[in-house]
């Protein structure tokens, strides 16, 4: 294993991940080409071609890595089926990595997002287990726009805010 070539190939997805982030914030992604974060980035094309099959596929890895980031918070109650409801971690996180989130956004991946874990036990107390589902996209929906409003105002709340925002907008549900 050639340890600097891998250091080599680490700063060259990195540089053109954060090229491509940037653009993002000034293009749609189909005004984006790989000429474009190869000029900006520095590097050939065929670094580009060795990496990802196409723009798209960057962004899909662009997703992955922040929804990786974000299952990683809250590892512990994915894998013992357990929902804390605090979502004072995801407003952290969101506050620190800003321009991530906004490129998911803007990338149009909050539409796909799934509900890992879903307090089945508050939602038969709240909702005598009726149209959980409904209830699940609703809250989902409200949340995603909190946070792209919270995004676009720059984030100017502090975390604790956005989270008792929450709170108070399910009445001790969350």
């Amino acid at each position: 294993m050639n340890t600097p070539n891998n250091k080599r190939k680490k700063e060259s997805i990195e540089r053109i991940e954060k090229v491509f982030i940037e653009l993002l914030q000034t293009k749609g992604l189909s005004e984006i080409s790989v000429s474009d974060i190869c000029k900006r980035a520095r590097l050939n094309r065929t670094t580009f071609y060795a990496n990802y099959t196409n723009i798209y596929g960057l962004a899909d890895t662009i997703r992955d890595k922040l929804e990786g980031a974000v299952s990683d918070l809250y590892k512990e109650e994915i894998t013992q089926g357990f929902n804390s409801n605090n979502y004072l971690k995801l407003f952290r996180h969101i506050k620190d990595n800003q321009i991530f989130y906004q490129t998911y956004f803007k990338l149009g991946y909050d539409n796909n997002y799934k509900i890992f874990i879903y307090d089945v036990n508050l939602a038969q107390e709240h909702f005598q287990n009726k149209f959980i589902e409904y209830h699940m996209e609703f809250f989902k929906a409200g949340i995603t726009q909190i946070i792209k409003m919270w995004l676009q105002n720059g984030c100017k709340e502090s975390p604790e805010d956005m989270f008792e925002i929450v709170k108070s907008e399910y009445q001790g549900r969350v």
